[in-house]
């Protein structure tokens, strides 16, 4: 088995992922800047966001996860995916409303 690194971890943005942050209200934006640090600093798992939890239905050797990025209406999500669990990097695929997260076709 491989030996896990240690340190932070690597968080990048999809392109499209980029691209829904520019358009993001700057409150919601400001909250996806603050999730980017902490995944950063601690990590994929994130069990202080609200409905933090990992998308099912995507395969077993996919491992996405999505949290909201507030409470309310209308309620916005990031959706990320770990790429790599031992060199610790992660992408975040998704930021952008509930309503249109289409979770089938994020991964």
């Amino acid at each position: 088995m491989a030996k896990q690194e240690s340190g932070p971890w690597l968080v990048s943005f999809s392109g499209k992922a980029e691209k829904q942050k520019e358009k993001l209200p700057e409150t919601i934006k400001s909250a996806l800047n603050l999730l980017r640090r902490e995944l950063e600093e601690e990590g994929p798992e994130r069990r202080n966001w609200p409905h933090y939890g990992p998308v099912k239905g995507q395969g077993k050797n996919v491992d996405l996860r999505h949290c909201h990025l507030n409470k309310g209406r209308t309620v916005y999500v990031a959706v990320w995916l770990v790429v790599d669990n031992v060199r610790r990097i992660l992408e975040v695929r998704y930021a952008g409303t509930h309503e249109n997260a289409d979770y089938r076709r994020i991964s």
